[in-house]
C-alpha cells in the first residue's frame, strides 16, 4: 500500500492556512455581530465568539491592540470589528484576528450611559443627602417639557384634577434631537429663577435614541445645581435615564410625575378633618386637665387657710434661729476652753524652762559629736596609717619597701616600711 499520497493532519491545515492568509479579501475584513463567550486572558489577550442570528466565529485580539479599546467588552454587547481571517492549525478551525474593535449602536448609547453614570455617582451626585423635600402643598408648578404630546397633556390634565389650586406652568422645550439637552438646561434655569415650589422634567416615552438628552451630562448637573426640588419623569416606567438618578425624586411616568407632585382634593379634606377631631380632642383634654386644675387649687389647705402658711414659716424660722444661736453658744464655749488651756501651758508658765531644756539637748548633741569625731581620738595621741590611700588594719597589708603614710592629729609623716611583724590577738 501506497502511503505518500496521504497528509497528516498538520500539513492539511497548515495548507489551509497559507490559503486564507494569501487572499486580499480575506486580509481585510470589516464584520458586525454580537459578543459572546468571552474571556479576557492573564496575559491581557481578548478571545471571544462573534455571532449573529445563524452564525458564530471565533475571535481573538492580542494585547497589542486590545490595550487600545476605550471600553470594555462583555457578553451581549453589539460591535464593529475589524481584522484578518486566517486558520489556527493545531485546531483546524479558522477564525479572525481582530485589530479594531468598538461598540455598535446600542451598544455604543449604553458604554456612554454607564460610563456618565459611575462618572457622577463617584462625584456624589446621587447622593441621598443631597435630596430636596418635595413640597406637599405646592402653589406653582413648573413643567419642562415638549408643548406638544401626550406627556404635557397628562401632566397638566393630572394637576388640574388633583388639585385645582396649584398653577401648572410650561416651560416648553425641545425633548429629542441635537439641540434638546442645552435647550432642556436653559428651560431648568428659568423655572428655576421663576418661583416655583417644584419642577417636573421629562417627555413620553421612546427609543434609548429618542431620550438620549436626558441622558448628557450638561442635563445631569443642571438638576444637580437647581435650587427648586425636580421630579423626573422620562419615559414608561422601565426607563432609566440619568436624570432619573440625580433628579430629586423619580417618577415611572409623566402622569405618576404629576401625582406625586400634588395631593388631591379629596385627601386633603380629608385630612383636614382629621385635623380638626385631633384638635377638638386636644382643646377638649386641656380644658378638662385646667379644670382639675383649678378645682384642686380652689379645695387647696392654702387658698382655704392662708394664714397657715404663714404660721409654717414663722415656726420655721423659729427653729433655725435657735439652731444658730445653739450653734454660736456651742463654738464659744469651744473657743474659750481652747484659751484657758494655752493659759495653763507649760510653755506660759516656764518660758525660760524651754530654753534650758533646749540647752541641755544643744550640749549633749555636741559631746556626742565628739565623741565620734576621728579628730578627737588623734588628739589623744592615736595616729592612722595607709597606704595607697586606704586606711590599714593588719600588718600583713604591708610589705618590706612599701611607702606608707602616718596622719596624726596635726600633720602627716610618709614612711618606708623596713620590717613588719603579725601578731596574732
Amino acid at each position: 500500500m501506497n502511503n505518500e499520497k496521504y497528509l497528516k493532519i498538520c500539513e492539511l491545515n497548515n495548507y489551509i492556512k497559507s490559503i486564507l492568509d494569501q487572499d486580499l479579501f480575506l486580509n481585510k475584513v470589516y464584520l458586525k455581530g454580537e459578543i459572546s463567550n468571552f474571556k479576557n486572558h492573564t496575559r491581557g489577550h481578548l478571545y471571544f465568539t462573534l455571532k449573529d442570528e445563524t452564525s458564530r466565529l471565533n475571535a481573538v485580539m492580542f494585547l497589542n491592540n486590545a490595550s487600545k479599546l476605550t471600553f470594555e467588552p462583555e457578553d451581549g454587547m453589539n460591535v464593529l470589528v475589524e481584522g484578518r481571517i486566517s486558520a489556527y492549525p493545531s485546531q483546524g478551525s479558522y477564525q479572525i484576528y481582530v485589530d479594531k474593535m468598538e461598540p455598535d449602536g446600542l451598544g455604543a448609547l449604553y458604554i456612554e450611559f454607564e460610563k456618565l453614570k459611575k462618572k457622577l455617582a463617584t462625584e456624589g451626585l446621587f447622593n441621598k443627602e443631597y435630596k430636596k423635600e418635595i413640597p406637599k402643598y405646592p402653589n406653582r408648578i413648573g413643567v419642562i417639557t415638549a408643548s406638544t404630546g401626550a406627556a404635557v397633556k397628562d401632566i397638566m390634565s393630572t394637576i388640574k384634577r388633583r388639585y385645582p389650586l396649584c398653577e401648572a406652568i410650561l416651560f416648553p422645550t425641545l425633548v429629542q434631537g441635537r439641540d434638546a439637552a442645552p435647550n432642556i438646561v436653559k428651560q431648568i434655569k428659568r423655572a428655576d429663577s421663576f418661583g416655583v415650589d417644584t419642577i417636573i422634567v421629562g417627555r413620553g416615552g421612546g427609543s434609548i435614541e429618542d431620550l438620549w438628552a436626558f441622558n448628557e451630562e450638561i442635563v445631569a448637573r443642571a438638576i444637580f445645581d437647581c435650587k427648586t426640588p425636580i421630579i423626573s419623569a422620562v419615559g414608561h416606567e422601565i426607563d432609566w435615564t440619568i436624570s432619573d438618578f440625580v433628579a430629586d425624586l423619580r417618577a415611572p411616568t409623566p402622569t405618576g410625575a404629576a401625582e406625586m407632585a400634588v395631593p388631591t382634593v379629596l385627601d386633603t379634606l380629608s385630612m383636614i378633618d382629621n385635623y380638626k377631631i385631633r384638635l377638638n380632642r386636644f382643646v377638649k383634654n386641656m380644658v378638662n386637665t385646667k379644670f382639675i386644675t383649678l378645682r384642686n387649687l380652689k379645695n387647696s389647705f392654702v387658698l382655704k387657710s392662708p394664714m397657715s402658711m404663714y404660721e409654717i414659716k414663722e415656726q420655721k424660722l423659729d427653729r433655725l434661729v435657735d439652731n444658730i444661736t445653739k450653734d454660736i453658744k456651742n463654738i464659744l464655749i469651744a473657743k474659750d476652753n481652747e484659751y484657758k488651756r494655752l493659759q495653763m501651758s507649760y510653755i506660759l508658765q516656764n518660758p525660760l524652762n524651754l530654753i534650758f531644756d533646749k540647752k541641755v539637748k544643744y550640749d549633749l548633741l555636741i559631746n556626742t559629736l565628739k565623741h565620734v569625731n576621728p579628730l578627737g581620738i588623734l588628739e589623744k595621741g592615736y595616729s592612722l596609717v595607709s597606704k595607697d590611700n586606704e586606711l590599714l588594719k593588719d600588718s600583713r597589708e604591708v610589705k618590706k619597701e612599701d611607702e606608707i603614710k602616718i596622719k596624726l592629729y596635726k600633720g602627716e609623716i610618709k614612711a618606708i616600711v623596713k620590717e613588719t611583724n603579725y601578731e596574732q590577738i
